[in-house]
């Protein structure tokens, strides 16, 4: 009971200081390997471990994935011992949802453009064996491979995306970063944090053109 009252209050505490773009949560690490342009880093992360939700877009889909991602972090889970077990949130939340968009060069698609993949990563301590299992069937835990990965950083609701996440191609366009993955996008604050202290980044996966 206490250490569900100290999780919560913890939350509660992360939540109040995120309205002002203070962020307490872990991010996975990564090594900057060029500033191309303004606010566009290219990035290489290792592995890393993450909980996934694949849905068909439908009603408040964005919502309902990651209430399921939330709620299997807080709980809907069984650790080694069998028993349910809290995990520490983390930034950024991925939220890819591809769909057609001019490229400057080949990328890899996703096979449904019906689909929102949502992931939450999680905490560096945990491995594929130590993870907790998801009750739900619809939460996977899966292992994200080393990507060298093109950001571009912005502020604001979020809502402009689409239209970053092209800004990015086309800036990319004229560097030796060649994309080749559909873009999507990363989140590091909650909903309520004020607009113009949000963090928010188009991303792409990129490779050194040949």
């Amino acid at each position: 009971m206490a250490s569900t009252v100290w999780y919560y209050a913890v939350l509660v505490f992360e939540s109040i200081i995120g309205v002002f773009g203070l962020r307490l949560y872990e991010e996975p690490a990564y090594t900057v390997l060029d500033r191309p342009a303004e606010n566009v880093e290219i990035r290489r992360y290792a592995p890393r471990l993450a909980a996934e939700v694949d849905l068909e877009r439908a009603g408040d889909v964005d919502g309902q994935a990651f209430g399921l991602l939330f709620a299997y972090i807080s709980g809907a889970n069984s650790g080694a011992s069998g028993a349910s077990q809290r995990v520490a949130m983390t930034v950024p939340v991925d939220v890819a949802r591809p769909e057609r968009m001019a490229m400057t060069a080949p990328v890899e698609t996703a096979p449904n453009d019906r689909m929102t993949r949502m992931r939450f990563f999680l905490p560096a301590t945990f491995t594929t064996e130590t993870a907790p299992k998801p009750s739900d069937p619809r939460v996977k835990i899966v292992t994200v491979p080393e990507q060298t990965v093109a950001t571009l950083r912005f502020t604001g609701p979020g809502r402009d995306l689409r239209e970053r996440e092209q800004k990015l191609i086309e800036t990319l366009s004229a560097t030796r970063w060649q994309p080749v993955s559909a873009p999507y996008g990363l989140f590091y604050d909650a909903p309520f944090t004020i607009p113009f202290l949000r963090r928010n980044e188009a991303a792409v996966n990129v490779t050194p053109r040949s």
